[in-house]
């Protein structure tokens, strides 16, 4: 059982006297309190700290923890070079990438930064899947790479990452397309579903589409992405994670509830819930911690580290899924 933390790199996440250097202590103090794996997210939408730099700072001051992104955008960036700056993170850090992709989705998160990147919307997924194909050539050597989108006659030699074969790469969503597509090329499932049932039946579509492809279910990596905050009166942390809702994504908590996995409340509650996906099969939750400065978010960062023990507890006394 993997338990990691999203760090605050947005700047809608910080106070008005913290310093983003900070960010580096935090993740520190994450390794050292028991979190597996440190992620990052990404977007142009809001200003925040961009995801492979962040990741590229943490890789030398930190020793044993993955460095993920959650989720990580390619039509952000110029396939190839990506792929030269996923290897570099991948060395840099002694192998300890995992790198967490998605499409982007409707709505002010998603067709905007399509305009902003010049890369059109339609065949978005086809876009994405044959860019990890195309990372995959390059760490591979391979001298050329021929898609239906992405062609590349003469591809030059590359950084070559830590692993053979180059980090894992998850998918993020959880539409019958993206389960599918999961099953049958990705090394993960990060999604981030309200109900604990819909993960569970997410994921025997992902190791159904998996079997049919002749992989091994076991090759892919059931992860969660969940947004939690643990608050003693559990009145003022709906109204702290209203707030943070609104502010990250200008939407109210009902809201964002329909579309999102949230708890919040006590610690006893919060561990509850976590644990309820465990049961329906996850083993890498990534969390983000509802604080809107960072003191805040070291408070919260403090208090989910208590819990981490009966969460890994609860996993060892599950029958593997």
């Amino acid at each position: 059982m993997d338990i990691g933390v999203l760090l605050p790199t947005g700047t809608a996440q910080w106070g008005p006297a913290d310093d983003p250097r900070e960010l580096i202590a935090f993740g520190r103090t994450a390794e050292a309190a028991g979190f597996s794996s440190l992620f990052v997210n990404d977007s142009l939408v809001s200003p925040r700290v961009e995801a492979l730099t962040m990741l590229a700072a943490l890789a030398p001051v930190t020793g044993t923890v993955s460095l993920g992104t959650a989720a990580l955008l390619p039509f952000l960036r110029r396939p190839v070079q990506t792929a030269q700056s996923l290897a570099s993170v991948d060395l840099l850090s002694g192998g300890r990438l995992v790198v967490s992709v998605g499409a982007g989705f409707p709505g002010r998160f998603g067709r905007p930064l399509y305009a902003l990147s010049e890369v059109p919307w339609p065949r978005r997924f086809t876009r994405l899947d044959e860019t990890v194909a195309l990372w995959r050539a390059v760490w591979a050597g391979a001298g050329s790479f021929h898609g239906d989108l992405l062609d590349f006659p003469d591809l030059p030699p590359a950084t070559r990452p830590s692993r053979p074969g180059g980090p894992p790469i998850w998918l993020g969503g959880a539409t019958p397309a993206a389960l599918a597509r999961t099953g049958r090329m990705y090394d993960g499932w990060l999604p981030y579903p309200p109900d604990p049932a819909d993960y569970a039946d997410g994921l025997r579509t992902v190791r159904d589409a998996a079997a049919d492809a002749g992989r091994a279910d076991r090759a892919i990596t059931p992860a969660l992405f969940i947004t939690v905050r643990v608050d003693d009166d559990a009145p003022a942390g709906d109204r702290a994670l209203d707030a943070y809702a609104r502010t990250v994504y200008g939407m109210p908590l009902e809201e964002l509830r329909k579309i999102q996995a949230l708890v919040t409340g006590p610690a006893d509650h919060v561990l509850q819930h976590l644990t309820r996906y465990v049961a329906a099969g996850a083993r890498h939750l990534v969390v983000r911690l509802a604080a809107l400065d960072l003191r805040s978010q070291h408070e919260q960062l403090e208090r989910l580290a208590a819990l981490l023990p009966a969460v890994q507890a609860a996993a060892a006394h599950r029958t593997p899924t």
